[in-house]
This record gives structure tokens, C-alpha cells and sequence, in this order.
């Protein structure tokens, strides 16, 4: 069992009040093409490119059925194997409450999908990239353990004043991270898995591709706006969850200052 560097006497944000009812069958059929088209393109678009546990976990969570997956059950599944729950959410939750649902092993999923016409346009993460590009690692312990970490670290970061620098760890590593595996460079973060366009552009660019530190990307800056200026390397997937999971509030703190 996981146990948290950050004491348990931090006081946590209250993220239940950001719940809403998942109404899955509000999903139009529409809807549930949009998420096939996007499933099969990033399947056919990723293999050989993401790291294996991507693959592991859609297959553990069995995520290949053609339609939108009921939250319900995709959660049952993953709790089985990790302890972690999903659970729904009108759009993006504030940082003190996202880290506070993390530290407590929940993971939010936007309750709507994008415009079927626009597969590529993003105003706000969808279920499409919380649920394909989040949940299959969620499925693989290691990934499991460092997310529950960061949660802990990030109510801890939030409280201190330094939700940035927890904020950028985070975003370097699991939303646009990369990592080695078997000699090669493999998508690890969600915002890649989920994205044709910026998964391409991670891999094949002409783009920045330095190796991944707590400090300096800690001291990197990032955008939410358009295609990242770089993109971090992990020596491995296990890698980065062991600098990640080692990194205490004081050594964040300091990373901050």
C-alpha cells in the first residue's frame, strides 16, 4: 500500500461539490461515432509509439467496445485492478480540487464529447482524452501509485502557494511526456495518446526533446493553447515515476524558489 509523503493532516479541497450525474444516455449516436472514429484512429496512430502499459490497460479494462464507455462500469473495472474510481464532471476542475481527488485515487472525466466535426479542436479536455488517454495507465500500478503521490504533493503545493510548480511537473510528464522504451521514444503522457496531430508532432517535429528533470521542468513554462514548445524525455516510464514519487513538499518548495 501507498503511503503518503505529504501528511494527512493537510487540509484538502472539497471536490465532491464539482460532481455531476454522468447521464450516459444523453449520448446521441452521434456522439458515440465521434468517439469510434477517434478510438480507431488513435489505436491504428499509436501502435508502436505509445509506452506498453497504454496497451496493457486497454485491454485489462476491456475499452474496445464501439461506443462511448458507461462510467460506471469503466470504474468498477479499474477499481478492481488499482483502487481508482472515476467519476464525472461538467469541464476542467480547479487545481486544489483536482489534486485533492487525485490524493484520494478519484479521477474526473468531462461529461460530454467533442463536436464530431472538429476531431481535433479542443476548447477543454473531453472524455475522450480523460478516458482514452488517462484511464489505461491509471490501469498499470506504478502510474496508479505516482498519481495517488501526486495528489498528495499537489494539495500540499496548492496550500503553500506553489500550485505552478506542481502544475508544471505534471504537465511535462503526465499530460505531454515522453519516455525511452527499448531504445526507442514513446508517448507517455495523456495529451499525446489522446491527440493525432500533437502525438505526430511530439515524435517527428522539429521540436526540443530534452531529458527529463524535476528541476528543469519544474523551470519550464508551458502552453494549454496550442502545440507544446517542447517536449520532456523520461529515461523510462519507471523512471519518471520514481523522481516524481521521491519529490517531497520541501524539495518541491525549493524547486520553486
Amino acid at each position: 500500500m501507498f503511503q503518503p509523503r505529504i501528511a494527512a493532516a493537510t487540509e484538502k479541497a472539497d471536490w465532491q461539490r464539482y460532481l455531476v450525474a454522468e447521464n450516459w444516455s444523453r449520448f446521441t449516436p452521434r456522439d458515440h461515432d465521434t468517439w469510434n472514429r477517434l478510438y480507431a484512429r488513435q489505436v491504428a496512430h499509436l501502435e508502436g509509439k505509445v509506452v506498453s502499459p497504454f496497451f496493457t490497460g486497454l485491454r485489462r479494462l476491456d475499452m474496445q467496445a464501439p461506443m462511448i464507455p458507461k462510467l460506471k462500469m469503466l470504474s468498477g473495472k479499474l477499481e478492481a485492478i488499482t483502487g481508482w474510481r472515476l467519476v464525472s464532471v461538467e469541464g476542467i476542475v480547479p487545481d486544489d480540487a483536482f489534486f485533492a481527488m487525485l490524493a484520494d485515487r478519484v479521477f474526473p472525466i468531462g461529461n460530454f464529447i467533442r463536436d464530431g466535426q472538429h476531431l481535433d479542436y479542443l476548447e477543454e479536455p473531453d472524455c475522450f482524452h480523460d478516458i482514452f488517454g488517462h484511464v489505461p495507465l491509471l490501469a498499470y500500478q506504478p502510474v496508479a501509485r505516482l498519481m495517488e503521490a501526486l495528489g498528495h504533493l499537489g494539495v500540499a503545493a496548492c496550500a503553500a502557494g506553489h500550485g505552478e510548480t506542481i502544475s508544471r511537473l505534471y504537465w511535462h510528464t503526465i499530460e505531454f511526456g515522453l519516455a525511452q522504451e527499448n531504445g526507442q521514444t514513446r508517448i507517455l503522457g495523456a495529451g499525446l495518446a489522446s491527440s493525432f496531430g500533437e502525438a505526430t508532432h511530439a515524435l517527428e517535429g522539429d521540436v526540443p526533446r530534452p531529458r527529463f528533470t524535476v528541476d528543469h521542468a519544474a523551470d519550464t513554462a508551458y502552453r494549454n493553447d496550442t502545440f507544446q514548445p517542447l517536449y520532456f524525455v523520461s529515461d523510462s516510464l519507471e523512471a519518471a515515476t520514481e523522481q516524481l514519487e521521491s519529490l517531497s513538499i520541501e524539495g518541491l518548495v525549493k524547486l520553486a524558489a
